[in-house]
């Protein structure tokens, strides 16, 4: 009986110090969002691509792609790895500052307001959800409106990820012959 309370003790410290190698081990549970100006920077230090989520709050579509799609351990392990991805509420209210220029939401506070970057990147298309990739040099690349389950999401990814969209512009024709992992 001693020796079990002894135990405890010792059992209890060496779960405390091996579930964070446990957790590290299992792989990001999630996608690891930041803002644009977080991924510029990122991008300064080890270029990639930029995936931008443009969403609203009030989009029931966006919070399905959230809870659907941007939950699947393959989209994750896409989105983590292979680009910076960034959350673009498209109403915010704060500035944004890109290549040197500021864009602000012109009637911040007001329903619907969309901010002006979510305008650029979109070229003037306000559709929610959409998604749209940059360049290693911070060049808009296109926009793709839409909510998009984790099998269309997944060949649009690679699509831009090995850079097929510059010799084969025809993103349609790479998904219908992509053999992906998401089933």
């Amino acid at each position: 009986m001693n020796k079990k309370i002894r135990l405890y003790p010792f059992l209890a410290l060496l779960l405390f110090f091996s579930f964070p190698e446990f957790i590290k081990s299992q792989g990001n549970k999630e996608v690891e969002w930041m803002t644009i100006e977080e991924a510029v920077e990122k991008t300064e230090e080890e270029p990639r691509k930029i995936f931008v989520d443009v969403y609203t709050d009030w989009c029931g579509f966006c919070r399905r792609m959230e809870q659907n799609t941007f939950s699947h351990p393959v989209i994750i392990e896409l989105l983590n790895k292979k680009f910076y991805p960034v959350k673009l509420n498209a109403e915010q209210d704060e500035p944004i500052v890109f290549q040197g220029h500021e864009y602000i939401n012109e009637n911040p506070g007001q329903a619907r307001s969309a901010h002006n970057f979510a305008i650029a990147i979109l070229q003037g298309q306000m559709s929610y959800p959409s998604i749209a990739f940059f360049d290693e040099e911070l060049n808009l690349i296109t926009a793709i409106p839409g909510y998009r389950p984790p099998e269309n999401l997944e060949p649009i990814l690679m699509f831009f990820f090995e850079e097929e969209y510059k010799t084969n512009p025809n993103l349609e024709e790479y998904m219908e012959g992509f053999n992906g992992k998401v089933k």
